[in-house]
């Protein structure tokens, strides 16, 4: 059975599956996947679906990982087309999640469809194919009971890399930093201590602080995405704490405790500096319900990956690029994948390949080009057999 790529992709529009409410979307997918002859099919207990095709021949385990989810739409009122319609126009499908990722996941399916289709099961190891969920907020944590139930031996990232071989990407951590103060009446304010005027005096040291540079993956970042006064709004009140949250961009070389020990080196100078200078630092922990009624949870620390640029695998996917007709170019994810798991948690061969560009990703009036959506999924079914042959 083979699969028309862009209508897949708009019917995976169609289907609403913001992050815990993918349900829908995962009930429509074991269906397709029965009617091309999975040979297994399975849910797991925060619901993400994995469809495998087995080959006749023992081998290795080829993944291609997809997140179902969608992040939500502010204003539907600043799209010119409807967000989940799944309009095909000028070469275009448009709607949300059309590049992240249900194009993608779409030319997946297509991709190895056409290599079955092409093949049959005359193919050695197992060709997977996962829906994970939860990805939006939690990358890598639902993966994580993929690796573990699975344990495949070659990863494919589907998240778009506008066609090229993407070999890594930072990680991402979510810190939390407090200051504490004194209250008193704002009429008199001498008798308090401003927690506000303390995080004032720790954030221009924390923008000094050099987070280290990878030659391939770029400069660690931290960037301060979120402050607020306790108690707020405040009104005559000097306020006692001050929260600052903090978006960090890891290398490969950092850890949780890592990042953690630089603060408190600042934390720690500032308060033999400053009189009463109190703060803390500490990682953003946070939990949502998946559809299934699984409580999902996690420390907001997601580790950066790096494979081998020149391994047979990559050199393998670069083939199945140039089949394509397309240039054997590489490069490197700016945001974070399910990578973090696969390549930073568990040391998988992970690599990245997907159509559209990342700017495509969570904008208004989101579309993914026909012609990259069929590109992709020509890559993908090269890929299934070079990478298989390994």
């Amino acid at each position: 059975m083979r699969v028309n790529v862009e209508k897949l992709c708009s019917k995976l529009i169609q289907i609403r599956s913001l992050s815990g409410e993918e349900k829908d979307l995962v009930d429509f997918l074991k269906d397709l996947f029965t009617r091309l002859e999975f040979d297994e099919i399975n849910i797991d207990r925060y619901g993400s679906i994995v469809g495998i095709i087995r080959g006749e021949h023992p081998g290795k385990k080829l993944l291609f990982d997809s997140h179902i989810d969608t992040v939500d739409i502010p204003k539907a009122e600043d799209w010119t087309v409807d967000p989940f319609g799944g309009q095909i126009r000028d070469g275009r499908v448009y709607g949300r999640g059309s590049s992240d990722m249900k194009g993608p996941l779409a030319a997946a399916i297509s991709g190895v469809a056409e290599f079955v289709h092409e093949h049959g099961h005359d193919f050695a190891g197992d060709i997977m194919i996962s829906g994970i969920v939860h990805e939006e907020c939690f990358e890598g944590v639902a993966a994580r009971e993929i690796s573990k139930r699975y344990k495949p031996d070659y990863v494919i990232i589907c998240e778009t890399t506008d066609l090229k071989l993407n070999y890594g990407q930072r990680g991402r951590m979510e810190l939390r930093i407090e200051s504490f103060g004194k209250p008193c009446h704002s009429s008199n304010p001498s008798q308090g201590i401003n927690a506000v005027y303390h995080m004032a005096e720790l954030i221009p040291e924390l923008a000094k602080m050099d987070l280290g540079h990878d030659p391939d993956l770029g400069p660690a970042i931290m960037e301060l995405v979120d402050i607020c006064s306790q108690p707020y709004p405040g009104a005559s009140v000097v306020p006692a704490r001050c929260l600052a949250t903090y978006d960090v961009r890891t290398l490969t070389t950092d850890s949780a405790s890592s990042i953690l020990d630089v603060i408190n080196k600042v934390i720690e100078q500032l308060s033999n500096k400053i009189p009463d200078f109190k703060a803390e630092v500490g990682l953003v922990e946070s939990s949502a319900i998946c559809y299934t009624g699984e409580t999902i949870k996690a420390k907001r620390f997601f580790p950066a990956w790096k494979t081998d640029p020149d391994s047979p695998e990559s050199l393998a996917i670069l083939d199945a690029m140039e089949s394509a007709g397309l240039p054997r170019t590489k490069g490197v994810y700016s945001f974070c994948t399910n990578g973090s798991h696969y390549g930073g948690e568990a040391g998988l061969a992970v690599y990245g390949f997907g159509p559209s560009k990342e700017i495509q990703c969570h904008m208004d009036d989101e579309y993914i080009e026909i012609e990259q959506l069929q590109k992709a999924a020509e890559v993908y079914r090269g890929i299934c057999g070079n990478l298989l042959a390994l």
